[in-house]
């Protein structure tokens, strides 16, 4: 199975979150889980990343309910 690991940088260029929004939502359960690749080094799966931004699209486009 290839998985691309997507680094901090380019995370937060993507989605334009800080590091302490992304690791309270981590935290949260939120937000998938990071995984350390060595060192002080993290990443997160692509395919992780792309089902959380295609799950936030959709939470959009459902209709807000009513509370009364």
């Amino acid at each position: 199975m290839d998985q691309r690991i997507t680094r901090k940088p380019e995370l937060f260029s993507r989605l334009g979150l800080s590091d302490a929004t992304i690791w309270r939502m981590e935290r949260a359960g939120k937000f998938p889980r990071r995984i350390q690749i060595g060192g002080k080094a993290v990443g997160w799966f692509d395919s992780e990343i792309n089902n959380w931004m295609n799950q936030k699209s959709a939470d959009r486009q459902a209709p807000a309910e009513v509370s009364r």
